[in-house]
């Protein structure tokens, strides 16, 4: 059987830039996917120095404990220490007390080390409770190499006494197996979430060649970001686990917004139109969705800004630059790709139905509106109730997995070393060690919920600390009372108060602060912008109460596994009794920017409708029936990623993952199908409702996701040769 090919006659171009830029890319596509294999070779080749560049627990000149541990850093002139843990055998054994002196003695003398000490030159103070273990404590000079501390750590692993094993840890090594386990866990992520992606999208399509174009297109995105966070490490502080959280970001959008394309060029080319003329329309539609969803999200991050927190701000840039390439892989690389591949791609034989699943659902709904709203707000309510007891605090050693070295001695020496492990609470004070022990005792001893003072210690000529007890949890109430305590009495001198407690204090405080103003940026971005699209007062304000439910569930979510413990051995992990501090901020944007970008994906189609003459109930039923399938598969898809990256062993990043599967789950069933019909169903004709002067406005500068497009020509069928197939507006017919 001979191919033929319909022709169709010149027609008109789609207008916008976005359409220029489906056709450009289109016809300039070897340009642009050797661009792109450009970024994603360039970001291969940096990835390992991205991961370099990063510090373990960045720090913030705004908060007091950090600038506390700053003075003592700056009158201590080591980097860290590496502690070994020499366990299972008496201490005063001959044999042991041999190897340990001997690996000190041998150690003090290696490059970089300032000072090597153990429990026999040290005495009881580095010797446990119950005289079965000791200490090996070896600080590193500021100036020294990884080279250097590796040297240092393969001798105190060299140790050897008969029924004695040794355990390596200390500061340095913990912010090593930090950096080396986020590593690992975000390559794992990408391991497993691809292909898993892969054959949903193969399902959802229906052949390997559209499916295969939102991976290629995630894999560019992720080079591209891996790129952009490596320029951020050069000019700012970026905490090590900002790359899994931005990466996990960028892996998601880029794959949803490829979705969109690739449905949208299909729906073009089972209309009729040609490759390249397809392109352009998929460019100009979908292409404007993807752009206007991506400008959400990166509102919703951009609240993250008005913290000065390291953390917060790091992710905000990084997450901001993620989104972007995100949407410039969509709008460049998916049409250049589909020049290629767009002969290969299935095209629906009819279009979408407009009875299905989601049509029914709606109709029900609208039958039962007020119970549907009433059920689903409770249900929301009080799955975000258990966030009300939520606890912050400062996990240390705990994000990292049991089988860590560095976290094992961590919990060893606070269980069995209490007289040398760190304090709940210590103050800094500049002054000599005199003044600071008249502190001490005349003020911080005294004060309620301190149990009492451990040491004082000079740093320098004019820093000491002061090491505080406190009664009960470390990172508890009474701690926190301390903290505030002793910034409230700083006995005339200057002193800094710092610790696991008073890094929670600060971080609470700045939420306090800061959190209102944050929350009404990422708000009022937000009104704007839906207001801008929808011409509408009513259904911005309606979707950010339902984004908010949706939000709490996905909080109260996080508080009952990672706080109470529930499904910890399920998911591998060990509950710390709280919330790592900054996650519920990150949570909060992340998951408010995602549940907006799908609230983009379905007010656009519910608003074309609109505009096409539709009744109010009618929209909605042929809106969701239109966007359902592409909505809940785009969750789908966002639900294996975030799944697969909480499958890893960090706890910030489980923590993540969790929170955000929860959030997108529960947003693309409960609230789309569900609440957001039911709720229109009540509003009815007021959904649309403005006061006039913000109706002319609307009207003069507000943003369209309906794109009016030319008809596709009609086409003449004439014989053509094989290597035709993708010719510029042409269709392959057999």
């Amino acid at each position: 059987m001979r191919n033929t090919l319909a022709v169709a006659p010149p027609s008109a171009q789609v207008a916008g830039r976005l359409a220029a830029l489906g056709r450009f890319c289109h016809r300039r596509r070897r340009w642009v996917v050797g661009f792109w294999v450009l970024v994603l070779a360039l970001g291969v080749l940096i990835g390992g120095r991205v991961f370099e560049g990063t510090v373990a627990g960045a720090s913030s000149a705004s908060s007091e404990a950090d600038r506390g541990a700053a003075a003592v850093a700056a009158a201590d002139p080591s980097l860290g220490s590496v502690t070994a843990v020499v366990d299972g055998v008496p201490v005063n054994g001959q044999a042991v007390r041999t190897a340990v002196t001997q690996a000190t003695a041998d150690i003090a003398k290696l490059p970089g080390v300032t000072s090597a000490t153990d429990t026999y030159s040290a005495g009881p103070s580095m010797t446990s409770t119950d005289g079965r273990a000791g200490l090996v404590d070896v600080r590193m000079a500021v100036d020294s190499t990884g080279a250097q501390l590796d040297a240092v750590t393969q001798r105190l692993d060299s140790i050897k006494a008969e029924g004695a094993h040794v355990t390596v840890g200390g500061d340095l090594v913990l912010q090593q197996e930090v950096k080396d386990q986020t590593q690992s866990d975000t390559k794992f992520g990408e391991i497993v979430t691809l292909p898993l992606t892969l054959i949903v999208m193969v399902l959802v399509f229906g052949g390997l060649a559209a499916a295969s174009l939102p991976v290629i297109g995630a894999v560019a995105s992720v080079g591209g970001a891996l790129l952009a966070m490596f320029g951020f490490s050069q000019i700012m502080s970026i905490d090590t686990s900002v790359l899994p959280i931005a990466t996990v970001l960028g892996l998601g959008l880029s794959i949803d917004y490829a979705l969109l394309m690739v449905n949208r060029f299909r729906e073009e080319r089972g209309h009729g139109a040609g490759i390249a003329a397809a392109v352009e329309r998929t460019a100009a539609t979908a292409g404007r969705t993807v752009a206007f969803s991506g400008l959400t999200v990166a509102v919703a991050l951009s609240g993250l800004f008005v913290f000065t927190n390291p953390v917060l701000g790091a992710v905000a840039a990084a997450g901001v630059s993620v989104v972007v390439i995100a949407v410039a892989a969509a709008l460049t690389l998916i049409p250049a790709l589909l020049g290629f591949a767009g002969h290969r791609i299935k095209a629906p034989t009819a279009p979408v139905s407009d009875e299905g699943f989601f049509a029914r659902t709606v109709r029900r709904v609208r039958k039962r509106a007020i119970p549907v709203v009433l059920v689903c707000t409770a249900l929301l309510v009080a799955a975000g109730a258990p966030f009300a007891s939520a606890q912050m605090r400062d996990s240390g050693a705990s994000v990292l997995p049991t089988s860590s070295a560095g976290r094992q001695v961590a919990e060893t020496i606070d269980h069995r070393f209490p007289q040398v492990a760190p304090a709940p609470v210590t103050v800094v004070v500049k002054a000599g060690q005199a003044t600071a022990q008249h502190y001490a005792d005349s003020v911080v001893a005294k004060l309620p919920g301190v149990s009492g003072v451990r040491a004082v210690t000079p740093v320098g000529s004019q820093i000491s600390t002061i090491d505080v007890l406190v009664n009960g949890d470390p990172q508890g109430g009474a701690a926190k009372s301390v903290v505030n305590e002793l910034r409230a009495d700083r006995g005339g001198l200057q002193t800094y108060v710092t610790g696991g407690a008073a890094s929670v204090v600060d971080f609470q405080h700045e939420l306090t602060d800061r959190g209102p103003w944050a929350l009404g940026l990422v708000a009022v971005g937000t009104l704007i912008l839906l207001f801008l699209m929808t011409g509408s007062l009513v259904m911005p304000v309606k979707a950010l109460l339902m984004n908010l439910l949706s939000l709490g569930a996905s909080l109260g979510a996080l508080t009952l596994v990672f706080q109470d413990g529930w499904f910890s051995g399920l998911l591998g992990f060990s509950p710390t009794g709280g919330l790592e501090t900054f996650i519920p901020v990150l949570v909060f944007a992340f998951a408010f920017g995602l549940s907006m970008d799908y609230e983009v994906f379905l007010l656009s189609r519910i608003k074309e409708l609109r505009d096409q003459g539709y009744s109010c109930t009618r929209s909605v039923e042929l809106g969701l029936q239109r966007s359902g399938r592409i909505i809940t598969s785009a969750a789908l898809l966002m639900v294996i990623v975030f799944a697969g990256f909480a499958a890893g062993d960090m706890l910030m990043v489980k923590q993540m993952g969790i929170a955000l599967a929860v959030a997108v789950a529960v947003d693309a069933t409960l609230v789309r199908c569900l609440l957001v019909p039911a709720a229109m169903t009540l509003f009815g004709e007021f959904n649309w409702w403005a006061p006039a002067p913000l109706r002319r406005l609307h009207r003069r500068f507000g943003l369209s996701e309906h794109v009016e497009l030319p008809p596709i020509a009609a086409a003449a069928t004439v014989p053509a040769p094989r290597a035709e197939r993708d010719r510029p507006l042409a269709t392959v017919t057999d």
